[in-house]
């Protein structure tokens, strides 16, 4: 078992009895872990209100446009007869298609695209179900719902959706995720739980809209006429990223502190054990966002922030946490690829009861 610090776990824990011993007043160390939060947010906010918009949304905003102006040449370079342009052009889409499905649908699925709420609900529908495929509904809901607000406890937002326990490693690690285009539509059309038959219909239609619009573009504009010569063109643009994507999705929390339903520890100790950094990437950065990269201890301590605004206040998140003698946790990709690799059993295949507040999965 690996326990948190004293003082990270409720008022019904150990953490909460010592404080109690320590100055006679129940709940003391209570008071101090939110303190510890609300001071850390009062720092996040000011550098907020001190940003541009430019800074707060602008920056996201233009990569993103970029991702979908780079998809005419894209089209354009696929038509081509030369072997090295058409790969231009297989790697241009791939990169956008990223962009905009990895990039795109998680700043949508927390609201960060627009301050209007209609607008909101507006690229939610675009970006997750004609761009990536799936439901928003159930994107939102599982994601900012489950996996934000129960980060890694037990049953809720553990990540567990992420693991095949009856596949080998290699072929889960470095094969399945290219089965990640096909399988999401699947499961988009299957997992509907709370949704009306029109918010079905509507998924059903704008999945279709996205993923035929490509279809019709690559057999008018790319002239590739064999229906099987298309599809498999979609495949690969789709799936260039799905093994660091699959990757990216588990190295970040499994293998992490578990935490139980019943005893979760307050905000700021459940983020700060339960997520991980990555270093800085030029690719994953511009297609991933640094979100999900190099500021995901930021981005699950302050969901609402763009990208930029996660990388703009991760120095001061950093040197807080340090400060107060809390966990700031960084790997390097290949580190966490070498321990998924030698530990697969252990981490994604068989997993320890969790027997108190927190464990090692």
């Amino acid at each position: 078992m690996q326990s948190l610090p004293e003082g990270s776990r409720d008022d019904g824990g150990t953490g909460a009895r010592s404080a109690e011993l320590k100055d006679g007043r129940p709940g003391a160390r209570h008071e101090e872990q939110e303190s510890l939060m609300m001071e850390l947010t009062r720092m996040v906010q000011k550098v907020l209100k001190e940003s541009s918009w430019w800074e707060r949304r602008g920056v996201d905003c233009s990569i993103l446009a970029a991702a979908f102006l780079s998809l005419p040449p894209a089209f354009l370079l696929l038509s081509c007869s030369q072997l090295c342009c058409f790969l231009a052009g297989m790697l241009l889409m791939g990169v956008a298609h990223a962009v905009i499905t990895v990039k795109g649908t998680h700043l949508a699925s927390h609201g960060t695209l627009s301050e209007s709420k209609v607008l909101r609900k507006f690229w939610a529908v675009f970006f997750i179900e004609v761009c990536g495929s799936f439901s928003a509904h159930v994107g939102v809901n599982g994601h900012v719902k489950m996996h934000h607000a129960y980060t890694n406890v037990i049953g809720l937002g553990d990540s567990s959706v992420w693991k095949v326990p009856s596949l080998p490693r290699s072929l889960y690690l470095f094969v399945a995720p290219l089965a990640v285009p096909v399988i999401t539509p699947l499961v988009a059309l299957t997992h509907h739980d709370g949704c009306s038959w029109v918010w079905r219909i509507r998924t059903v239609l704008m999945v279709a809209l996205g993923l035929y619009s490509q279809y019709w573009l690559l057999v008018h504009v790319s002239g590739i006429r064999s229906v099987h010569g298309a599809l498999l063109c979609m495949l690969v643009c789709r799936a260039m990223f799905s093994v660091p994507f699959i990757h990216v999705n588990i190295f970040q929390h499994v293998g992490l502190p578990m935490f139980s339903v019943k005893k979760t520890p307050k905000r700021i100790y459940q983020m700060t054990h339960g997520v991980l950094n990555l270093p800085r990437n030029f690719l994953l950065d511009w297609t991933f966002g640094h979100s999900l990269i190099s500021c995901h201890v930021e981005h699950h301590l302050f969901p609402f922030l763009s990208d930029n605004m996660c990388l703009k206040v991760k120095p001061v998140v950093s040197r807080y946490l340090t400060d107060r003698k809390l966990p700031y946790q960084e790997d390097t990709y290949l580190s966490r690829l070498h321990l998924f690799y030698h530990k697969y059993q252990e981490l994604m295949v068989f997993a320890p009861p969790i027997t108190e507040l927190v464990g090692v999965q």
